[in-house]
């Protein structure tokens, strides 16, 4: 298996880190001393440049870190899912890597089993299971 690159180790360590409840009350605390040094600045131009830089600069990075951590994870549970439904008998292998087939094919799909759930659904209204496939 290749070793994971410096920016995913790096994406997901910041990610990890800045999740963590002492950064939020860092943050928090950050923005205390802002408000209260306002008075000492008169509450000047610079002084709001301070924190509308800052917080911009932050949240523009966050944004990047964030989304290669949160696809890394959804690319990690779409295979998951994948080797659940290919390992399991009687399952619909086309159902295998949908995440990258068309939207009118996947709300084909969807449609499909919207309807095997509204029958389970009636099935349990009339006292019955609704375990098992509906394939016969």
């Amino acid at each position: 298996m290749a070793s994971t690159s410096w920016y995913s180790r790096f994406a997901k360590g910041s990610a990890h880190f800045c999740g963590r409840p002492r950064v939020f009350t860092f943050a928090v605390a950050l923005i205390v001393i802002w408000l209260i040094t306002g008075p000492l600045f008169e509450f000047s131009d610079t002084w709001q440049l301070v924190i509308n830089t800052s917080t911009t600069t932050i949240t523009f990075l966050m944004v990047f870190l964030i989304q290669n951590t949160q696809n890394r994870d959804t690319e990690a549970i779409q295979i998951k899912l994948d080797e659940l439904i290919r390992a399991t008998q009687g399952a619909h292998n086309a159902l295998l890597d949908l995440e990258d087939i068309e939207e009118s094919s996947l709300d084909e799909f969807r449609l499909k089993y919207r309807a095997l759930a509204a029958t389970a659904r009636m099935d349990l209204v009339r006292g019955n299971q609704d375990t098992g496939t509906p394939e016969p």
